[in-house]
């Protein structure tokens, strides 16, 4: 599907679950990830193989117990058998539209992709218990607001890697309505005083003129 058919989807809501739709590059997720994933990917893609993608989602922690249907061009046993021996979990033949995909996405309440936001998230000293809303340091709870809390969750998954304010804004989803900016520094204070009151230092590093990082050593 291209990026125009899934983003118009926007975000659905059946009365239980909210679903949120949108189009995932070969980078990786580009806004947090909370829930289930499930994944529809094109056996060709504009810059890798959609087999390329599929070996990356299974070695990115964020998405390694995504479900990930392959969208094949064709029904052949040899590209099924290739799309399986890559990591996929199912199969379609394109091409797919909305209802394909939503009602496949409205199947999957059970399996391995309803475990995954019950596992803790781990990076060096960091522990990050999503269940309970409640991250550590060295086993000391961190206080934090659901705001930085997010956010901390945000920098540990994208460790090392300078994110500007508005990369903050999107990946926290906080783009619809608008927020300043600016809006993003307050966050960024009040989670480096909760970091520096557990020991953790400084692990957020302001980058002029571009944003921030997190440095994981």
């Amino acid at each position: 599907m291209t990026a125009e058919e899934v983003n118009a989807f926007d975000d659905f809501d059946n009365g239980e679950v909210r679903y949120i739709f949108g189009h995932l590059t070969s980078a990786g997720p580009q806004r947090l990830i909370e829930g289930s994933v499930c994944a529809f990917v094109d056996w060709v893609l504009d810059d890798l193989s959609g087999l390329e993608m599929c070996r990356r989602l299974r070695a990115d922690p964020r998405t390694t117990d995504a479900h990930i249907t392959m969208v094949l061009e064709i029904c052949d046993a040899e590209d099924k058998r290739r799309a399986l021996a890559a990591g996929v979990d199912d199969y379609v033949v394109g091409p797919v539209d909305r209802t394909v995909i939503l009602d496949r996405v409205l199947a999957l309440g059970t399996g391995r992709i309803a475990q995954v936001g019950s596992r803790p998230f781990r990076l060096g000293n960091l522990e990050i218990d999503l269940p309970a809303l409640q991250a550590r340091w060295d086993d000391k709870p961190i206080t934090l607001r659901p705001n930085e809390f997010r956010l901390l969750r945000f920098f540990a998954e994208n460790a090392d890697r300078v994110l500007s304010r508005t990369e903050l804004i999107v990946g926290l989803g906080k783009q619809d309505p608008p927020i300043d900016e600016r809006t993003v520094d307050v966050w960024i204070g009040r989670l480096r005083r909760a970091l520096r009151s557990v020991g953790a230092g400084e692990p957020i590093r302001t980058v002029r003129s571009l944003g921030y990082v997190y440095d994981s050593h």
